[in-house]
């Protein structure tokens, strides 16, 4: 198993002003610093997502191949009035069986203090009955306007503490990927 694993970041929100998209994207190029990794950043403003649920009209065709061939996944979700968006639950809704038995990482952002907490919190259970195993290590961007420069690049000095969090994330995630990714191969005909 010496093939590069896929993880897809996931952006929470389809919001017109979002400032959590530049978290999603710098967890989204943190990732690529992992040369066993494949990084692909899912957008929920470049996917159609008719109607509601998992049925076949539901779906969009590009996503469900994203997710098909996701090895785990890195959502990164803002938090709206201590949740998180309906847009990412609409995304996650209309792929059910391609969660099965897959890692999610989990970062919130927030424009207050608690960084999104609060989303990350609500969306562990949402993200388990869809059989994804959800890592221990979140990451949170709290006062996520301020760290971030006008084009979207972390400021210097917020490098450090989100260089640790997101290294410690990723290496659980990656650990997790490779151990679960085993059991679907060898385990399935069981």
């Amino acid at each position: 198993m010496n093939e590069k694993l896929r993880i897809v970041v996931l952006a929470g929100t389809t919001r017109q002003k979002r400032e959590s998209i530049k978290a999603a994207r710098y967890v989204f190029e943190f990732g690529k610093r992992f040369p066993d990794l494949e990084m692909v950043l899912a957008d929920p403003q470049e996917f159609n997502f008719p109607g509601d649920g998992n049925d076949p009209e539901g779906k969009d065709p590009r996503y469900s191949e994203l997710t098909a061939k996701a090895d785990g996944f890195f959502i990164v979700t803002p938090e709206y009035n201590h949740s998180f968006p309906g847009s990412l639950k609409r995304m996650l809704d209309s792929e059910l069986k391609n969660y099965v038995h897959k890692p999610v990482a989990l970062a919130g952002a927030s424009n207050g203090g608690w960084g999104g907490v609060r989303a990350v919190e609500a969306l562990v259970p949402t993200v388990r009955e869809m059989g994804l195993a959800v890592t221990f290590t979140s990451v949170y961007f709290p006062r996520v306007q301020d760290l971030f420069d006008e084009s979207g690049q972390l400021k210097p000095e917020n490098e450090a503490r989100y260089e640790q969090n997101l290294n410690s994330a990723y290496k659980e995630l990656i650990w997790m990927a490779k151990v679960l990714k085993w059991g679907r191969l060898n385990l399935a005909n069981d």
